[in-house]
This record gives C-alpha cells, structure tokens and sequence, in this order.
C-alpha cells in the first residue's frame, strides 16, 4: 500500500432498496492531489462522497482515508462513536447547502467544531478561527450572523469550518451549485488556494474549466460506475469513451 496515497476505496457498493447506486467503485487519491468527481446527475458522485466520509454506509467495499480503515466486506454497521468520529475527523466536507447555525455568528461557526469534538480552548478556536477567516477572505464578517451575508460568502464559511477541524482531506460536495453565477468565482477562488496549499481534495463539480485548470485527475462517472479517469486537462479535452465525450459536449462554450 503506497504512503502516497491518502484515499483509498476498494470495490465499494451502495443500494438504496434495489437501485444500486455505486457499482464496484475502486479509486486512489494521492497526497496533496485535486480530484475532480463528473457526470450526469444520478451517476453516484454525491453518494461516494458522502461514503468516504461515513455518513453513507456502504454496502460492501473497504475505505481508507490516511491511517483509518473501514472494511465492509463482512459488516454494513458503523463502527462505535469514538471510532467514528475519528475516521470523520479527517475528512472536511463541504455540502450545496451551508448548513451554517443561524443563531451563531460567524466567528462562532467555524469555532463550534473545533470546540467541542477536538475540545480546542476556546481562546484558541477563536484564533484559529479568525485566521482561517482571514484564509477566505472574511475576516471582516467575523461578528455576523450568517443571514447577513450572500451565499458565496456563506460557502466560504462553511470551508472554514471544515479546515477548523484541520482535516486531511477535503470533499467537496457541488460547492457552488447552490450559488448565483456571480458569486461562483470567489469559492473557487478559495478551492484554487487550498489546492496551491497542497491540500488533498475530492471534488463533485460541473465547472468544467475549473477541473481542467486546478485538477490532477478527473474522473468520469455514469450509471453508478466509473467510465473514464485520467489526466485532467486529456479527460475534458480529449475524452476517450463516448460517454464522456457525449457528457462534455455539453460544456464546450465554457471550455475556451
């Protein structure tokens, strides 16, 4: 098993009653990486996402994500609290919705987990806090309440609640689909930034250009399998199997 490589699934499958969802889904992700997640709506992006991290549970397949394993080859039970709490504590996840407590500030929300799941003093979660906010460009919004800012603003939030808990991973789940065409930009631009810090990260995305331009790799999904991966900059311009091919046809104008 290569040090290298910080996720690792194996053979993972998930069925919701008899759809079967993720088909056999094998995948690495190496340290410091950019991968990009594509594909037609109902193809199982989300739903991989949300099985590295836990809060799917897999039906068969084994699962890595740095030192934590989980293997459901035998067992589709999650493992007791600590244990998970653990395996999730190494992956931030960013969902479309924010999910920021509206009755916190936002100095607040990026402390809340910092404080009570790592047990961070505060004087020391609000530091760190601060500086990530600073990281996103929102250091000046630190006493707001999240109902007082756009959605782009509320998405950067969000990611620096997740680097609050000093992940090493980061899984974002379509960032900016939530989000008005104007404000796309400033969350990329903060992804853009985390990518350049060397941060391992596994992207749900349709921005193209953005996975072409910030991507190591892409990966193209369909059907709840995986159909394409390779070089980020060969999958989006000369994709190999028609499907993806017919998949990025649609995205041309927005590639030049």
């Amino acid at each position: 098993m290569s040090n290298t490589r910080m996720i690792e699934l194996i053979g993972v499958q998930k069925s919701f009653g008899t759809l079967q969802v993720l088909k056999d889904i094998s995948l690495t992700v190496d340290k410091g990486a950019v991968v990009a997640l594509i594909g037609p709506s109902g193809s199982g992006k989300s739903t991989l996402l949300r099985s590295i991290n836990l809060l799917t549970v897999p039906n068969s397949g084994y699962i890595r994500v740095g030192d934590h394993a989980m293997d459901f080859s035998s067992t589709q039970t999650l493992p007791r609290d600590r244990e998970l709490a653990a395996f999730r504590a190494r992956t931030g996840m960013v969902f479309q919705g924010f999910n920021l407590f509206p009755h916190m500030t936002v100095e607040q929300n990026v402390m809340e987990g910092a404080v009570t799941v790592l047990r961070t003093p505060k004087a020391e979660a609000r530091e760190l806090a601060l500086s990530l906010l600073g990281k996103v460009g929102l250091a000046d919004k630190a006493a707001m309440r999240p109902d007082s800012l756009s959605g782009g603003q509320k998405q950067r939030v969000a990611i620096a609640r997740a680097l609050a808990m000093k992940p090493e991973v980061m899984l974002f789940d379509e960032a900016t689909s939530a989000l008005d065409p104007e404000l796309v930009g400033e969350v990329l631009a903060v992804i853009r930034s985390l990518a350049a810090d060397g941060m391992t990260m596994l992207l749900v995305t349709h921005e193209m250009a953005f996975a072409r331009d910030v991507a190591d790799r892409v990966v193209f999904m369909r059907d709840g399998c995986v159909v394409e991966e390779g070089e980020a900059r060969q999958v989006i311009e000369q994709p190999a199997h028609p499907a993806t091919q017919a998949f990025l046809s649609h995205f041309h104008n927005g590639l030049s």
